[in-house]
């Protein structure tokens, strides 16, 4: 039985890493074979390709940044994802295609043709199942990015540029409502893990452990 992949979304400092371990094990509890990832990264290519864009001075021009991400994309898609959802395994991706969509079209204003070009090239046909997209204060979310320690090229941007990838996000999540579900990351940590189980409940009915390999 193919598995699901369910994609963690939104801007800097939202707790994605936070929730997709707690999730992670929620769902091992419950006897879910689970995989944890995320972009860009996820194999040894892509990571060497997430320190290249993401370490600061980053020079790059957002045409460069999209086509780092897509070839960071479709080895991650290759040889991680796409094996483990064969497998029946619930893929957590922390950031795929919609972060593409947000930062490089919204926040660097590449034309969404383009971008959907190059999703296409990297991933195929590939869709996450489901997409939680975590929702806060833009001033609370740099706050809380800044506390893990030095600034990466992208959280150094501009407050414009974040609110940008903000009103991004909530346009992607009201385009898609079948497939997108906002969460309100100001929340306490333990509520925001019980509004994301709720959520996948119905996903997850398609999924049983007997039917993972």
């Amino acid at each position: 039985m193919p598995g699901l992949l369910i994609t963690f979304e939104g801007g800097e400092g939202a707790g994605k890493t936070t929730q997709i371990a707690r999730i992670g094990d929620a769902l091992e509890s419950q006897g879910l074979s689970v995989l944890r990832t995320r972009e860009p990264g996820g194999t040894p290519s892509a990571e060497a390709l997430r320190t290249l864009v993401k370490s600061p001075p980053s020079a790059l021009s957002p045409m460069a940044e999209a086509l780092v991400f897509a070839a960071a994309r479709a080895d991650h898609v290759a040889n991680v994802i796409k094996p483990a959802l064969d497998k029946g395994f619930v893929v957590l991706c922390d950031r795929f295609i919609d972060s593409t969509r947000a930062y490089q079209s919204a926040g660097g204003g590449l034309a969404m043709d383009d971008i959907l070009t190059l999703e296409h090239l990297s991933c195929g046909d590939l869709k996450p199942d489901l997409t939680i997209i975590f929702d806060q204060p833009i001033e609370d979310g740099l706050a809380r990015a800044h506390q893990r320690g030095p600034q990466d090229s992208f959280e150094a941007r501009d407050l414009a540029y974040h609110q940008r990838l903000r009103q991004a996000f909530l346009d992607i999540a009201a385009q898609e409502p079948d497939r997108c579900q906002v969460i309100d990351a100001s929340l306490e940590v333990a509520a925001v893990s019980e509004h994301i189980l709720a959520g996948l409940r119905p996903a997850l009915q398609t999924l049983t452990p007997e039917g993972q390999a």
